[in-house]
């Protein structure tokens, strides 16, 4: 195929459509071995309740295509008995058999595209619910495999093509070879030798239209990669038009749009002119078959006096002729949607037969004893490369109760450290403990209610804020609510809203700030009465007093739960009782925050920065009450 793209694109808009098709490169295969059997024997899986329909609709298209192959005969033997005069009664006797035979082809027909749609729509629907089922199972390292975007199209667009196709394939599939058949044999039956052209012309236009589909293959295949592409500009714009309104680009991302789809369109123009010589294909074809079989019939007919062949079957052999050609077009048709669907029947089951990385052992633990976190020489991999660790020799004690702070710059993986603790990831090396025993002893999902997680940019779901805080603990009392709500200062700005803790939150909470947002999720998680709380630079965009009325709160009211709080400012957790500093990957330092103010480099230049008391008199206050406490021990 031409790459070559339209003539009326921009600069831009050039830019953007190499862009995407970059990206669509970029979209690999997740199961490039995976084979035609598995993908058919996978996705026929999913029919399940159906599968009496999806066998009872070709019996009724077969029904239906004996019919109208008989209808045609039946007509040509009515209009040779009007030639040799036949009276009235002949008449009704075969116009009551021709409506007898019409009126059961109408009724197979109908009860064949009724239950061929339930089937297929059903079948359709049980796609999207297992793939959908499937994806919750999935770790972050098999999330990591699908972009978002690719996962919306695989559960959309691609399950819409294989339910179209799954439709032609036990309606259409089962009808055009059966007519191909069946109208080769009664025009066999019909006009004896003379039907040869039939056979000549079918092979001739077989080998010229399903010549156009494979050709058009692995277009189509390439298409479904640009549309995971096109999907993944469009995500990037939506989640970011905050900063695309604030930097007033939306003239622009407007005409990268226009670029990236603009491929897309070049592809379907370039496809569609191609298949587009299937209808002059069918045209010659149908001249040809008409041009012959009018010719040789009607010189039969008049050479021989009606002896050799009469005028109902020259009128029969041309109804099978059309009816011949016609099913070799659907044909076509049906093998170029197949075509289309096989693409996306893979895409489909790369997320039907992916199995996540994390799976519970054989008799797993449904119960953490406490909150203490141990790690024994853990190192990390989130490509299971040991020269691209992104963790290395981590060996960390932390009591059950402990508070416990982590510092570190961009990129020095605090957050992949505590994913460990919640089992998000396994280590590559060593052994992450809770509460004494190994993350992958415990049953999953106990695992993860006792270890609660709080991100920085955690989400809310449309819904009430009590359905929001409710994702903590289902059955949770309305006083229960108010009591988490407190202990996280997010009560005070609930109350103040009309219809307090009713108030409706928009999709990903758009309608709170991002502070209420994160006093919201904090609450949520304390809900959940975990034996670890994991504090993700949670309060990030929270005033500096109300996250000390936060940190404040957790020592008073659950002392008993360990609690990790990863933070940028070294207010958030100066007062813990160790605070860990990281570095590329490593453990730089352990300690108080004294400590750290005198051992550590890192934290002693992040602490500098963010106060304005200077560094030397900060340390020279810390020397002059270090020697009042050492005349006082004299």
């Amino acid at each position: 195929m031409s790459n070559k793209l339209p003539e009326n694109l921009t600069p831009e808009q050039r830019a953007a459509a190499k862009a995407a098709e970059e990206r669509a490169e970029a979209h690999v295969t997740v199961m490039p071995n995976l084979t035609f059997a598995q993908v058919m024997r996978r996705l026929f899986s999913s029919v399940r309740e159906f599968k009496t329909l999806s066998l009872v609709t070709p019996f009724l298209v077969a029904g239906e295509v004996v019919i109208e192959c008989i209808i045609p005969f039946i007509t040509a033997q009515l209009i040779d008995e009007l030639n040799l005069g036949a009276g009235m009664d002949r008449i009704w006797h075969y116009s009551l058999i021709l409506i007898v035979l019409a009126l059961l082809s109408l009724t197979c027909g109908g009860v064949a595209g009724v239950t061929a749609s339930i089937a297929s729509t059903g079948f359709a629907r049980n796609l999207r619910h297992d793939m959908f089922e499937n994806i919750q199972t999935f770790s972050f390292s098999n999330i990591d495999r699908f972009s978002t975007s690719s996962l919306v199209t695989r559960l959309t667009t691609d399950a819409q093509n294989v339910q179209n196709a799954y439709l032609q394939i036990i309606r259409s599939a089962a009808r055009s070879p059966l007519m191909l058949t069946f109208a080769i044999i009664m025009a066999f039956i019909t006009g004896g030798r003379m039907a040869v052209i039939y056979v000549f012309v079918s092979i001739l236009l077989a080998v010229g239209i399903f010549g156009i589909a494979l050709y058009v293959m692995p277009i189509f295949r390439r298409i479904f990669k640009k549309y995971d592409a096109l999907n993944d500009s469009v995500e990037e714009n939506v989640s970011g038009m905050r900063v695309v309104k604030s930097f007033v680009r939306e003239k622009y991302e407007k005409r990268k749009f226009e670029g990236a789809s603009g491929t897309l369109y070049h592809d379907f123009v370039y496809v569609e002119r191609i298949l587009a010589f299937n209808g002059p294909l069918m045209t010659l074809a149908i001249d040809t078959i008409y041009t012959f079989v009018i010719y040789f019939g009607s010189r039969a007919i008049v050479s021989s006096a009606g002896a050799n062949m009469q005028i109902g079957q020259l009128s029969a052999l041309i109804t099978y002729g059309f009816s011949m050609l016609m099913s070799l077009m659907m044909l076509s048709m049906i093998f170029v949607m197949i075509t289309i669907s096989e693409e996306s029947a893979r895409r489909i089951c790369e997320v039907l037969l992916e199995k996540s990385d994390l799976t519970n052992p054989e008799n797993p633990v449904y119960e953490v004893a406490d909150g203490s976190i141990d790690f024994d020489d853990v190192s990390f991999s989130y490509f299971a490369d040991p020269d691209r660790l992104a963790l290395r020799d981590i060996d960390l004690h932390i009591k059950s109760g402990e508070v416990v702070g982590i510092l570190g710059g961009t990129g020095s993986s605090k957050t992949t450290l505590v994913s460990l603790i919640s089992r998000l990831y396994d280590a590559t090396e060593g052994t992450v403990r809770v509460g004494g025993r190994d993350v992958r002893e415990y049953d999953l999902d106990t695992l993860r209610d006792q270890v609660a997680v709080v991100l920085q940019r955690n989400v809310l779901f449309s819904g009430t804020i009590k359905e929001n805080l409710r994702w903590g603990d289902a059955e949770a009392t309305d006083e229960q609510l108010v009591e988490a709500c407190r202990l996280a200062q997010a009560d005070e700005f609930i109350q103040q809203f009309p219809d307090g803790y009713d108030t409706y939150i928009e999709q990903g909470g758009t309608n709170v700030s991002g502070g209420q947002k994160q006093r919201l999720c904090i609450a949520r998680a304390l809900l959940k009465k975990p034996k670890v709380l994991i504090l993700d630079d949670s309060t990030s965009a929270v005033d500096t007093k109300t996250d000390k009325l936060i940190r404040a709160g957790f020592r008073e009211f659950i002392p008993s739960t360990t609690k990790i709080i990863i933070a940028q400012r070294t207010g958030s957790v100066e007062d813990a009782d160790r605070i860990i500093v990281m570095d590329e990957g490593r453990i730089s330092a352990i300690g108080t925050h004294e400590e750290l103010l005198r051992t550590s480099d890192i934290y002693r230049e992040t602490y500098t920065s963010q106060n304005k008391m200077s560094h030397d008199v900060k340390m020279d206050a810390m020397s002059v009450e270090g020697d009042a406490e050492g005349k006082e021990v004299e």
